[in-house]
């Protein structure tokens, strides 16, 4: 008996990571419960080594992370209390888990050392020697 397996690539790996993986903090109340938010983002048709992608699938990451702190409350849940912390959580930790060197690039383009750090985004040295 013959099996063909599809070879995956890093970025294909990454991609669906990213797909699967890119759950935003976006946390709400509804009747006592806390609810996280999940959006999922896609990196399809998208090479994040370059940066004119990593800065399309940055924004696609902004985006998601400002309606997860906000319309979450669609099914009857209470808006976030801090909608800022929210949204720079949601992004600090989509970021933290697409493992992208560009995209970590972009995020500390407008975030300092420091709350990469809090975030545990993992930046690389040479990044930091900038």
């Amino acid at each position: 008996m013959y099996t063909k397996t599809a070879p995956t690539s890093g970025w294909s790996l990454l991609g669906g990571v990213a797909v699967v993986c890119t759950l935003f903090g976006g946390n709400v109340a509804a009747k006592d419960h806390d609810v996280t938010v999940a959006i999922h983002v896609s990196t399809q048709g998208l090479d994040l080594s370059h940066p004119a992608d990593a800065q399309i699938f940055y924004t696609r990451l902004k985006n998601a992370a400002w309606v997860a702190c906000t319309r979450a409350d669609r099914v009857g849940l209470v808006p976030v209390d801090d909608l800022q912390g929210c949204r720079e959580k949601a992004l600090g930790d989509a970021i933290r888990s697409a493992k992208a060197p560009m995209l970590t690039q972009i995020y500390l383009e407008t975030h300092s050392l420091k709350e990469a750090a809090n975030h545990g985004i993992e930046v690389p040295a040479r990044l930091v020697a900038k």
